[in-house]
């Protein structure tokens, strides 16, 4: 058998609130293979973000293992657990957390300037992108110009500039009216299609939940539902 993309083996992540314990996920498994797109949905406190966070790295689980093409990532020490990071995962949070002084060309050039890439490079890529989310010509305004949609393509754009293999989504439409939703929508199905970049996207909008091909569900801790959307289409 070939070996996964990225598999989570039995996943689970405890925290201890005030001297109580709160199982948070409760024995997660799954297989995404490359070039996926995922959306994760379940009501509000099921653990979605939590194994978001997870699957990014942010947080490190309790128990359990987690491999990316076949490197058990748990395993690494700190150092090259941050590097495998930045190297391979693009963040989109449900808020933007973009730098409000700098230009939004800067802010997607930013991940790539922190790694000293080349200025002149960095930059270049970053027009590019910008003009694939739609924004060539807001490149030069600062995040207090633009709109809360704009912002979000631009986090998008951002979470794109170092060529992810594995780009994670939480709830990124969940500060934007429908219309805009959409957009952003329609921009990670696009993204999926011509970049092949695979992607989870937690979302409790189940439109999108329908809209992506396959829909992983959580209650409680636990994935119980694996379900090929475009299958039942």
């Amino acid at each position: 058998m070939s070996t996964p993309f990225l598999a989570v083996e039995d996943i689970f992540k405890t925290y201890f609130l005030r001297g109580k314990r709160i199982d948070v996920l409760r024995g997660v498994s799954v297989t995404i293979e490359k070039g996926e797109l995922v959306s994760l949905v379940g009501a509000s406190g099921s653990g979605k973000s939590t194994f978001l966070h997870v699957l990014g790295t942010l947080d490190a689980p309790a128990a359990g293992r987690m491999t990316f093409e076949g490197r058990s990532v748990f395993d690494m020490n700190d150092a090259e657990v941050a590097e495998f990071r930045n190297r391979t995962i693009g963040f989109v949070f449900q808020s933007h957390f973009l730098l409000p002084e700098f230009t939004a060309v800067e802010n997607v050039a930013m991940p790539a300037l922190i790694m000293r890439k080349d200025r002149k490079e960095a930059l270049k890529r970053a027009r590019g992108l910008l003009e694939r989310v739609g924004l060539s010509h807001r490149a030069e305004h600062k995040p207090g110009e633009l709109s809360g949609g704009e912002s979000q393509r631009v986090a998008l754009a951002r979470a794109l500039i170092l060529e992810p293999a594995l780009l994670l989504a939480d709830e990124p439409t969940g500060n934007l009216d429908p219309a805009t939703g959409e957009g952003i929508h329609t921009l990670l199905r696009e993204v999926n299609r011509d970049l092949g970049v695979t992607a989870v996207v937690v979302t409790h909008n189940e439109a999108l939940a329908r809209s992506l091909p396959r829909r992983l569900r959580l209650l409680d801790g636990q994935v119980i539902a694996s379900e090929d959307v475009a299958a039942q289409a």
